[in-house]
């Protein structure tokens, strides 16, 4: 007669085998064959056994948390990379906290770091300081730490940009400005190098005349639009490649609203391809993150070490230039 709820001696007798071959089938299923893998299944099904996580974490002395550390939770650039996270966490039996490191301060957000609140991190924002990070595994995902050795999942932020500077020197642009990120971020570095290296490399001079000052947010894109009509027409850029959607938006709103078409007028390119950029009008051409992708594989490589696999390589993902509405050759 079965237990009024399964337990795991129930999973064991249907399956054939011990219950310690049933819990390492379970929590680390390398471990067993293939076929004992199979028949623990099946036992499970048909028991409707479920794994007491809170149980297990007491004895391997785990919060069964996860704490992902996010600049800007307003910021949509980062459903998608949760989402891939959550979808890898939840299976395993951990919980996804999440702290947004704008609006918490330092004292707070280094308390998540402490052993006693979760068993691992990842980190977004590659402005924490790098000590305070190192008392539990840790994974970058995006950006990156200087001087933190971790794994980090992350795209060719430079070849990204050359990607956009390209295709807009392919339509015959001469003149393509860059709205940058924000000072000292990793990713704002990265972008802007990459601008003004394809820029040389296609024969174009990366002049400061066409740097516009950003902040990866809507706002700034509008004050970058502002900067860029405040020039004098015969000196503006035909094309402006942005280093995010967000800015994107703001620009090309700003400047529609003093007359000027997309793309008849100006070209602009984007960075991120969030949900909102395929809706506007006209619709942005971007270079695509595989952010759900780039969430996944972060949890992965976090659950790998909690369970002891070490490895500090970098993964890095590709990425595309989606061609929309925004962008076309210059007039004349």
């Amino acid at each position: 007669m079965m237990h009024q709820r399964p337990r795991i001696s129930d999973v064991a007798r249907l399956a054939g085998v011990s219950t310690a071959t049933v819990s390492r089938a379970l929590s680390n299923p390398a471990l067993v064959s293939e076929e004992t893998r199979a028949a623990v299944d099946q036992a499970v099904q048909a028991t409707g056994y479920r794994i007491n996580h809170a149980a297990r974490n007491l004895r391997h002395r785990r919060t069964g948390g996860i704490v992902a550390l996010v600049p800007g939770l307003a910021n949509p650039f980062f459903s998608q990379i949760l989402s891939g996270i959550a979808s890898v966490l939840a299976p395993a039996g951990y919980n996804l906290l999440v702290a947004d490191t704008r609006s918490a301060g330092a004292d707070t957000l280094l308390s998540y770091a402490e052993p006693s609140r979760a068993d691992g991190l990842i980190v977004l924002d590659g402005t924490l300081p790098a000590a305070g990070l190192t008392r539990m595994p840790v994974v970058l995902a995006c950006e990156w730490v200087p001087g933190l050795i971790a794994p980090r999942v992350k795209i060719d932020n430079r070849e990204a940009a050359a990607m956009a500077v390209n295709h807009l020197a392919d339509l015959g642009h001469r003149r393509i400005g860059h709205v940058a990120g924000p000072p000292g971020n990793v990713l704002t570095e990265a972008r802007q190098a990459g601008w003004q290296e394809a820029c040389i490399a296609r024969g174009l001079t990366p002049d400061p005349a066409l740097l516009y000052p950003g902040d990866f947010g809507l706002d700034s894109g509008q004050r970058a639009a502002r900067l860029w009509l405040d020039q004098p027409k015969d000196s503006r850029p035909t094309a402006v490649f942005l280093a995010s959607d967000e800015m994107a938006c703001g620009f090309i709103g700003e400047v529609v609203r003093h007359g000027i078409r997309v793309p008849q007028d100006l070209s602009v390119v984007g960075f991120d391809d969030i949900e909102l950029v395929a809706h506007i009008a006209p619709p942005l051409t971007t270079i695509r993150q595989p952010r759900n992708q780039l969430g996944r594989i972060a949890a992965e490589r976090l659950l790998a070490r909690l369970e002891g696999r070490v490895d500090d390589t970098d993964t890095v993902l590709p990425v595309e230039l989606v061609l929309r509405g925004s962008t076309a050759p210059p007039r004349g």
